[in-house]
């Protein structure tokens, strides 16, 4: 068997909790189907969870099949300023579960926009994170992936980054901007729970011979887990449960130092069922 170590932090963040939790509450207050604008959150185990207490998900474009009073829930994602009031027009029921981080960016790029910045948001353009912050602001803002800028930037800028990104991108990001903007307002929305998971893959992968990250294979926050892991340990897998664990990939890793994590939409049954089979115990 192998010899585990789970790192310090790891799984449910606090917005997705909420989310879940909130989703579970008000299913069972108004007793009937309910659904949520996309996958309430980016985890196929904890979707068929929903889906068995009457929870599901529905794409914007599919909006159109529900009925007046029918219940919505926003997720922890957040979504455009057009997209809830839209919702709300159709006499729909809004739940707005949108992780309370996420809105803290929204009501800053709100703000700044009408106070004449330009936003500059880093993070990845197809996000339904992003695309919902962009959507505070007009859909107006310059995204960037890295923090690297090909065209020729306003001078009055506010950034603000996706609450999963990388420090090492949020630093490029400022630095690039300082060089070739006047004046730049920076807020470093990267969520606390993010950084420490970050921080405690990377503290976990240098000391251990394997890497297990467990995760959405469309998880934004667990792709990155994954990179920072294998940049320290080559032999880092990305799984999304225990049923992709193969024996061989068991045995190879008997008596060797395995180190866990997991990504912010993993519940913790998932995380210990990995343990009890890298440890022997199924």
């Amino acid at each position: 068997m192998s010899k585990v170590l789970l790192a310090e932090n790891a799984g449910f963040c606090f917005g997705v909790q909420r989310a879940v939790e909130e989703a579970i509450k008000i299913q069972k207050q108004y007793n009937k189907k309910i659904y949520t604008l996309g996958p309430l959150i980016h985890n196929n185990d904890v979707v068929n969870y929903l889906e068995e207490n009457n929870i599901f998900a529905i794409d914007y474009n599919e909006i159109d099949q529900l009925e007046q009073d029918d219940v919505i829930v926003i997720r922890s994602h957040g979504v455009t300023k057009k997209v809830i009031e839209d919702l709300e027009n159709r006499g729909l029921i809004v739940v707005n579960a949108t992780c309370p981080y996420v809105t803290n960016i929204q009501k800053k790029v709100n703000k700044f926009s009408e106070k004449g910045y330009n936003i500059v948001i880093l993070g990845d353009k197809k996000h339904p994170e992003v695309i919902g912050i962009n959507g505070w602001c007009n859909d107006s803002a310059i995204i960037t992936k890295d923090g690297s800028f090909d065209e020729k930037l306003p001078n009055k800028i506010c950034v603000v980054s996706q609450t999963t990104e990388k420090q090492e991108n949020w630093k490029n990001t400022v630095t690039n901007l300082s060089l070739k903007s006047k004046e730049v307002l920076a807020f470093n929305t990267i969520c606390q729970a993010t950084e420490v998971r970050q921080k405690s893959a990377d503290n976990l992968s240098k000391i251990v011979d394997t890497m297990i990250v467990i995760g959405g294979r469309n998880s934004s926050n667990t792709t990155k887990l994954y990179e920072i892991a294998k940049k320290n340990c080559s032999n880092t897998i990305h799984i999304e449960n225990a049923k992709e664990l193969t024996k061989e990939f068991i045995e190879s890793n008997k008596g060797k130092k395995v180190g866990i994590t997991a990504g912010a939409s993993t519940p913790d049954w998932i995380i210990k069922e990995v343990i009890d089979i890298m440890e022997g115990n199924n």
